[in-house]
Parts: structure tokens; sequence; C-alpha cells
């Protein structure tokens, strides 16, 4: 059988972070004689070289090539693609992780489209999504498909292709070479085709570069000189200088670490200062968002000063998404919202309407003088402002679009303007994956505003009044319970097929409500959705949080829901003690609460703590930090990543163990 695929993979000291790569490259559909994994170890001293040497001893279809230390990846990434047997190679990082019908999928994919570069989605556990995977594309274009965002080497490229056109990385290079090597392939590819249906790749942490700030820009106009080889003068060349002018020469300005130490400041303004003077004129600004118009500016007037003001006035901005409305439409969710960006002192954004003209207001700390006068105005980019809303599923990070209709409100305050976009988005659980229905598990909702000045992305949080918790059984593809919650932080997330009934209510335990009545207290839960049979027979159990441990329970029983918000309700009856409590009665002290069923045992997302006569419901996690939300389970390393620096990394691989590894 001829060789369809080889995986270069870069090692060097991964520990135990290198098992999941290990493993996916190892059992991949594609028969092994139809593939090859080519591990390049860059002269690693962790034992990770014997253990690769072990495992090649074994498999036919791995090979193991030992270099020198480099401190790169880019030699090993050369000399394992001299060494690559395949059609077609991919490359790939000891942290990343592959889809187990990964290279079966993109090589078929690959064949259908005849593409020279295929680009597989890739998946990544935060940051912003991954915008060019929205819809798969046969014929991409690098900027209308927003190629410019995928610019690591994670794709399958014909070998042929790139032999042909003498394609390498440079050594010893930096992430500017590598992505240098991605745009060549980009521009002198007959066919770059996308496969947005099918995950390929999930990313792993990549170390941060700590280059020197010379090589860095050194590698970048190497970048620039394969632009202007490609492209010819015009609009397409603007567009993608304007995109590392944006992301590599302006964006660290505005960081917190320029902003909170003067080590190498002066290095990095006349560095970048250089660049910008050199390779990037001023009208490439008009591809900048207005708070990046300003550094520009403030750069090539030579005013460092200013540049520190401003990094030190502003931050980041954030964004405020409220929830207006959610409905169930037949078997879509409706999500009314009313977004806004907030400015760096968390108030809505404000422009000044000045001849008809929106103006940006500049922080009062710089001096607007200096700014051209084209700078300030927004107007255009106002009237181009958008939303977008994607799904994101807990685990896997994977991100789905949805259908979102908007329009924008400019809403006069005093001599100002603010900007608002009020919109629907439409979840449809049967078809929301690419025209495939979602996966069951948690997904969350994210709301990221491009509002003509400035752009921002969060989480849709909890509105003052209660969420309609009514669950739906989707019938397609199958029958599928969907509940809309909250999370424990009080953001808006979809379970998809909750394990169990109890399971189900404990989602939208959070909205629970006591009532009181003599000796007694009714707890009321919603209850999201009630089979026809009513559900199995629940207890409410209530553990006291201190001293000796304590257990009160009481039988639960569903009742009819109000029509229209929730399906059904389930109701305990509890006995109340005021003074000291009775070996069957709540008395002062917090409880935390759980359901209990036949076989299993569901933590509620709420306690009660009685003061004197009063009794009152609160949050589970006020009682118990440990207790969480079925929308994230706590662990004991959940809580250690949560508070010991440097150990978010440790999270990820128990979650990649326990989620992502192929079990035997």
């Amino acid at each position: 059988m001829a060789m369809k695929v080889s995986v270069i993979v870069s090692v060097h000291n991964p520990g135990a972070g290198a098992d999941p790569c290990i493993r996916s490259v190892l059992e991949q559909t594609l028969p092994p004689e139809a593939y090859e994994v080519i591990f390049v170890d860059d002269g690693s001293t962790d034992g990770i070289a014997e253990r690769l040497d072990t495992v090649a001893a074994v498999r036919r279809n791995v090979r193991v090539l030992h270099l020198p230390h480099t401190g790169s990846p880019m030699r090993g990434r050369n000399i394992g693609l001299a060494a690559a047997k395949g059609e077609f190679v991919y490359f790939l990082d000891q942290r990343d992780r592959l889809e187990r019908t990964a290279l079966e999928h993109m090589y078929a994919r690959a064949g259908e489209t005849d593409a020279d570069v295929l680009v597989g989605r890739l998946v990544r556990d935060s940051g912003p999504p991954l915008t060019a995977f929205e819809a798969s594309t046969a014929r991409a274009d690098i900027l209308r498909d927003r190629l410019l965002s995928l610019l690591t080497p994670h794709k399958l490229f014909r070998r042929a292709f790139l032999e042909k056109h003498r394609l390498g990385f440079a050594v010893p290079g930096g992430r500017m070479a590598e992505q240098a090597f991605v745009v060549r392939a980009y521009l002198l590819a007959k066919v770059v085709a996308v496969m947005a249906d099918q995950v390929c790749c999930h990313l792993g942490e990549r170390e941060e570069a700590d280059d020197d700030l010379r090589t860095v820009a050194g590698e970048l106009l190497s970048l620039l000189n394969v632009v202007d080889e490609h492209t010819e003068q015009g609009r397409q060349r603007d567009r993608m200088y304007a995109h590392w002018l944006r992301s590599v020469v302006l964006r660290p300005f505005l960081s917190a670490r320029f902003a909170g130490s003067s080590v190498d400041r002066g290095k990095m303004f006349t560095t970048s200062r250089e660049l910008v003077l050199e390779r990037f004129p001023e009208r490439l600004d008009r591809h900048l968002p207005v708070h990046l118009r300003a550094v520009a500016a403030f750069l090539r007037a030579g005013r460092l000063d200013q540049l520190v003001s401003y990094a030190n006035a502003t931050r980041r901005a954030d964004l405020r998404a409220d929830l207006l409305d959610v409905r169930w439409d037949g078997p879509v969710l409706a999500l009314g919202l009313a977004v806004e960006v907030l400015a760096a002192d968390g108030e809505p954004a404000r422009y000044r309407l000045e001849d008809g003209r929106l103006r940006w207001l500049p922080p009062c700390s710089l001096d607007d003088k200096i700014l051209p006068d084209g700078v300030t105005d927004v107007t255009s980019a106002v009237a181009r402002a958008r939303i977008e809303v994607y799904v994101r599923h807990a685990d896997t990070g994977v991100v789905y679009f949805l259908p979102v209709t908007y329009h924008v409100e400019r809403v006069p305050e005093a001599e100002d303007v603010r900007l608002r976009i009020v919109g629907e988005a439409r979840l449809d659980v049967a078809v929301a994956a690419l025209g495939a229905p979602l996966a069951s598990g948690q997904w969350e909702v994210h709301v990221r505003m491009y509002g003509g000045a400035l752009q921002a992305r969060t989480r849709v949080r909890r509105p003052d009044g209660p969420l309609n918790c009514l669950g739906i059984l989707a019938q397609r593809p199958r029958r599928r319970l969907v509940v809309p919650c909250w999370t424990d932080a009080g953001e808006l997330g979809l379970a998809i097929e909750p394990r169990s009934f109890s399971e189900s209510i404990a989602l939208v335990s959070p909205g629970a409500s006591i009532r009181r009545q003599e000796n007694h207290i009714y707890v009321v839960v919603p209850v999201p959705y009630v089979p026809p049979s009513g559900g199995p027979p629940l207890e409410l159990v209530l553990r006291n949080t201190a001293g000796r441990l304590r257990e009160i329970s009481a039988p639960a029983l569903v009742e009819p829901g109000v029509p229209g918000r929730i399906a059904g309700q389930l109701v305990a009856k509890v006995p109340v003690k005021r003074l000291l409590p009775g070996r069957d009665r709540l008395g002062p002290g917090a409880w935390m609460s759980s359901l209990r069923a036949e076989d299993d045992e569901v933590g509620l997302r709420f306690g009660l703590e009685m003061r004197g006569s009063r009794v009152e419901v609160c949050a589970s996690t006020e009682l118990d930090p440990a207790r969480r939300s079925p929308m994230g389970r706590d662990t004991m390393l959940r809580r250690l990543g949560r508070r010991v620096p440097g150990a978010r990394h440790l999270v990820r691989l128990a979650r990649a163990g326990k989620h992502r590894y192929l079990k035997d």
C-alpha cells in the first residue's frame, strides 16, 4: 500500500506531556502501512528519546531521528520533511493531539479537492474562536476565508508541492519564520482547502516565545518580503501587511507587560518605530481599529511618553451582553441579546457626534492634538458594527457559530452617543454543528462584538430576572433532552442529554425557593423536563456543614410547573426547629442539599441557611467552595489549578487524560 501521510512531530523534553500526542498518532484509523510517524528529538534529556526508540522498535511505521539540541523545532521539521515518504505531510507539536480519524478524513478531503494545502479543523482550550472554521471551503481565499488567523504549521501539505517550491523552515527561526513558511505555502498553492466539519487536531499549550526583538523584526521583514514576492501592490497586500502591523507591532504597546515594566521598553519602541517607518505606510491605518490607529500615530510621532500613558490609562475593552429574552421557538432556542462595548473605566464606550460624524474620545491623559484628523473618525467603522454568537463545548473546546439577526442602535447620552447592538441568536441543536447535531455535554454561550471603534468578547451572563428553564425533548436526530441553565459563575450554558433525571434538576436548581408554613418549610426546585412516567422516586437530602455531621431527608414530589416557563417543580416538606435541632428537623446553621434517587445521589446547586427563625436560600458555593456545578464538575486538580500559580497546565493534562485519551 502506498504511503499516504507522514506525521512529523518535533520533540524536546516534554516529560509526560507528550503522552496524549504519542497515543493519538499511533491509534489512527488509517492502516499502519498507509501512514508513518517521524519523531524528531531535539536533544532531549528527560528520557523521551529512549521511550520513543522503544515505541519504534515494535511499530514498523514509526521512526525516531535524534538531533543535537538546537533550541528550535525548525531544523527538526526540515529533517523530518526530507525523510518523509508520504504523499502528504502533517506537522504536529509535542503537546498537540490528533483526533482518531483525523488523517483518514484529511487525506480523503485533500483528494476530493485536489488541495496542495488542507487546513483541518483545529481546537484549542482557551482564547478567541478560530473563525476560519465557520464553514468548509474547497477553494479558500487567504483574506476572505481568514487564513491569516491560521499560521501555525498544523496542516496537511502535499509533499511534492513542498519539494517543487523548495519550501522549508528558516533555521534557527522563531514564530515569524514559522509563519513565513505557511504564508509562502498559501500564496504558492494551487488549491488551499478548509475542512471545518471534522475536528482534526486539539492544540496544546505552546511555550511562550522569548525571542530577541531585533530577531523578531528581522524575521518579520523576511515575511513581508515573501508577501511582496507573491502579491501585487494594492488592497490585498495592504490588508496582509495590516495583519502583522496590528498583531505583531502595535498590540504589544497596549499590553500589561509594556505598561508595568520599563525593561526593554526603549528598545521595543526604537525597533518598532524603525519597522513602521520602513515598511508600514500611513495608508495601512485605515485597516486598523481606532485604538491601534492611535498607537501607530504616537509611534510615528516618536512619542514614547504618550504610548506609556496610553498603556497605563487603558486596558483591553470589555463587553456587556444582556440577555433580554430566552424562549423555545419550536425546536430552536432563541436568545434575545443587547450587547455593548465597555471602555477602560467599565462604563459604556462613548463617541462624540460632530457635523454628522462620530468621533472616538481618547483618554484624557493623552495629547489628542498629536493625532491626525482622520484617526478619531469612526463613522464608517460604526456602520460595520456587528455581533457574533457562538457555542463552545466545555470539555473539547469545539466552537460553532450561530445565525444572528441584529440592528445597531445609537443611544444619545448628554453630548455623546453610545453604541448598542440588539439582536437574536437562534440555536437548533439538530443542525448547529455545521449541519450536524451538537454533541452531548455542556455548551457555553459566548458573544463577540465589533463595535466600530473597539471589539471584545464575553459570556452571556445571568439577568436580574429568572431564566426560562423549560427543557425540551429534541426529536432530531434522536430524542435528546436539552436544558438551558446557568453555571456557578452566572453564565449561560446549554446541557444536552444530562446523564440522569436527577442531574437535569441539578442543572437548574439555582432557581430553588422556599415557602415557610408554621413548623415546616416547603423547598421548591424547578424541573426542566418531566418524563411521562413522572420520574423516579426522589428524596431531598440536607446535610449540615459544621459540627457533627447530621442528615435530614424528605420525600420530594414532582408537581405541574408554570406553562411556558418551567415544565414542573419538585416540592419537599422539611420540618424546622427554631432552637436546638432535632434529629429529623432543620436547625440553625448552613445546610447543603442533594437529590437522592434509588441508584445515585446528585449534589444540588443551592443550600439553606437558618438564622434564628429565618431560613434563606443561598448558592452552594457560598457554603462550600468545593461544590461545583454539573456544568463544570470540580476535582482536586481543578481546585489546585485555581489556587496554585503554574498549576493550570497540570489541570489541562488531567482533563486530557480523562476525556481525550483513546481508551484501550
